[in-house]
This record gives structure tokens, sequence and C-alpha cells, in this order.
């Protein structure tokens, strides 16, 4: 049993990951406000309190940190996900700890896809160039991997995306689906599971770890809907992106399927195991 500390318990990967890592280690989990497992390995932690970070590192001496923490306000994000990540890394380093970075496939302009684990960050929006500059300073430690993703889902817990499209759905308001922006979304078990897996491996460096099914926004969306039954479609439309977010992000996932023993399904195959019963991933 290894010393496991997750940053961003209270993410939604983090609602996913802590239940999974309590079961097979020792763990310390990190919220911002609300707990919301309420157990004792619950630590609140604002990240940009790097003696903070410091402190919480050094006295639990985990030998692995997974860096899930962001933030959704946007006069924090910029700064959380930089800066945060900036204290989160020199604390491993401190510690000796292995770290593990989730990242993003928006860090790319979606010109050049698919995009391999070597593919150099092209970002073209505030987001993108705050994650691009986490991944510079995950760099710096020589025991790490970053994780780049896509869009996280789960068959029981509704993601931000979804949950936003039903509000504004439900309350009459507008909501456009993108059918030019494609990605890979990934099922949050799957890669919840991924970087447990990844916690005790010897690889470091990128990986690529995303759904095998590339979808657009439009085709996920439109699958979300219908996994939570919401009927109420009256002011959706599908139509192209502005541009402000990269067209086509498609990841090369070669790398982690040769890799990984974590199955790495796409949106369909999650959604017809679901309608029968199945998906026993193996517990890692």
């Amino acid at each position: 049993m290894s010393r496991l500390l997750i940053t961003g318990g209270s993410s939604y990967l983090g609602r996913h990951l802590v239940p999974l890592a309590l079961a097979a280690h020792e763990i310390i989990y990190t919220f911002h406000q609300n707990d919301p497992f309420k157990q004792p390995q619950g630590r609140p932690l604002d990240l940009l309190d790097g003696a903070g970070v410091q402190r919480l590192v050094g006295d639990f001496q985990p030998d692995v940190i997974i860096h899930t923490a962001g933030s959704n306000r946007v006069e924090r994000m910029d700064a959380v996900i930089r800066l945060g990540t900036v204290h989160v890394t020199r604390a491993a380093a401190a510690t000796g700890a292995r770290l593990i970075h989730l990242s993003t496939d928006s860090i790319f302009d979606g010109r050049n896809a698919p995009y391999d684990e070597a593919a150099t960050p092209t970002p073209v929006n505030a987001y993108g160039r705050a994650k691009a500059a986490a991944e510079a300073s995950v760099r710096a430690h020589d025991n790490h991997v970053i994780v780049r993703t896509s869009l996280i889902y789960s068959l029981r817990l509704m993601d931000h995306g979804t949950a936003w499209m039903v509000r504004t759905l439900q309350a009459g308001g507008p909501v456009t689906l993108f059918n030019n922006q494609r990605r890979n979304p990934i099922w949050a078990e799957s890669l919840s599971r991924a970087c447990l897996e990844l916690a005790r491996h010897a690889y470091t460096g990128v990986l690529n770890v995303a759904g095998r099914q590339v979808l657009t926004r439009a085709d996920f969306g439109l699958r979300m809907l219908d996994l939570w039954n919401i009927t109420e479609r009256d002011n959706l439309t599908i139509a192209p992106s502005d541009g402000s977010w990269p067209l086509d992000c498609e990841l090369d996932l070669w790398r982690a399927t040769t890799l990984l023993r974590t199955p790495l399904p796409g949106v369909d195959e999650v959604l017809s195991q679901k309608e029968i019963g199945g998906w026993r991933l193996t517990n890692l």
C-alpha cells in the first residue's frame, strides 16, 4: 500500500478517483472549500498558499501525488493552474514524490491532429495557455507523468458541461452544440484507474489518456442528453464553433493502449455496456 496525495478531491475527476484510491492506498485528498466525502482523510488546501502546500506534503510524505485540482472561478483559474502547479511540483521534488499531473488536449490549436506525446503545446486561449505553463513546471521534476486527457464524463455523476446544458435548456435558454470540434471523451472510471495504475508504474513523461472514440462536441453532447434522459431540446442548436476553442484535438492513444492495462473505451462502448450491465474493470 502506497501513500497517495490527491489534490482536488472535490473536482469532477476527484469525486471518482478518491473512492477508488481509498480502497487500495493510504491517502489524503484535498479540497478548497467543500469536502464531498466528509472523510477524515480530507484536508482543506488553497493551492495558492505555497507554504501550506509544502507543509501538507512534508507532513504526509506521500509516495505519489496525483494533481487534479484546478478552478472553475474565472478570477482564480489562471493562478490556481499556473502557480498552484508550481507549488505542488516543488513540494513533490522536496519529498521525492512521484507526480502525476492532469493536463488537457486544449493545449493544442487543433490544426495538426492527431496529437501524440511529442506534440508541442500551441494554446489558443487562456485556459490552454495556463495548462501549457503548468506542464512546463511539472517537467522540472524528474519523476513525473503529464496525463493529457479530454472531456470527462460519468454514468453516475453528470459532468459540468452537461449540467450547464441541462440547466440552460430547462430554463428555456439557448444552447449551441458545435459540430466542428473533435475530442476523445473519456469515462471517469477509466481515467481514475489509469491514474492509479500510473501511480505504481515506472513510466515518466507525457501520456495521452483518453477514450478511443473521437466525437464532435455535438455528437458527444447529444449522447449525454440521451444518457440523462433530457428531453427539453427546443432551444438546442447544432452549428460550427466560432473558433475561440481549438477545432480538432484528437489524441493519438497508441502509447497508452500499449503501456496500460486499464481499458480506454469510447463513449458508445461505455453506453452500450451500461445497457447490458457490463464494464467490470480490473481492480488496480
